[in-house]
């Protein structure tokens, strides 16, 4: 099978992150989409991330629920340690060694791929598919990027061209916060989750 795996904090996951899935699928074609919540990231302070990581898990499940073609995969999640990247796409190329994974990734983490703990052993496991997206990094300095990336350690990297999302968690939980809906921006089900269980409100959800 052909394996897209999208990594993220999903603090909440938003409908920007089902459209880019659903490219990647039909793209290049996938046979599924992987939503993997992480628990720990090593990228960010554990004081940035607002809601309990059984939460986000929750949120990611609500909101894949209707696509036979998403999987919530959770093996990131239940580890207390720090999740690499490199160590989390060689445990699936060995559980999985006939499958083809995609790592899905977006514009600004392609440039700063290589800076990331352990890269030379990120890309003999996958393709990576890096989301092009014009308001962020033009299409010319990517391309040159992947050039250098495929020069240094013959990598496997595609752009995905995604439609514009102007969306973000981070503005999701302040909207939150300040009392505005975001019943356009995330799947019904996961804003009736935001709020029966009144996540993003109160202290614990000022940014820092």
């Amino acid at each position: 099978m052909k394996i897209g795996i999208m990594g993220g904090t999903f603090d909440p996951i938003h409908n920007g992150h089902l459209m880019l899935g659903r490219a990647a699928l039909e793209a290049f074609e996938l046979d599924k989409v992987w939503y993997m919540p992480n628990g720990n990231p090593p990228h960010k302070d554990a004081s940035s991330i607002k809601t309990d990581v059984k939460d986000r898990v929750e949120m990611v499940r609500l909101a894949i629920a209707s696509c036979r073609e998403f999987r919530l995969e959770s093996y990131e999640a239940k580890r207390k340690e720090v999740s690499y990247s490199y160590s989390t796409m060689e445990y699936f190329k060995g559980i999985y060694p006939e499958d083809d994974f995609y790592f899905i990734i977006g514009a600004d983490s392609l440039f700063m791929i290589d800076r990331w703990v352990r890269p030379e052993r990120i890309f003999p496991t996958c393709t990576v598919l890096a989301a092009y997206r014009d308001e962020i990094n033009t299409r010319h300095a990517m391309e040159e990027k992947i050039r250098e990336l495929n020069d240094t350690y013959g990598a496997r990297i595609r752009l995905l061209v995604t439609p514009l999302i102007r969306i973000s968690s981070h503005e999701l939980r302040r909207d939150v916060r300040e009392g505005r809906s975001i019943a356009g921006h995330v799947p019904e089900a996961v804003n009736t989750y935001i709020l029966e269980n009144h996540l993003y409100v109160g202290e614990n959800a000022y940014e820092l």
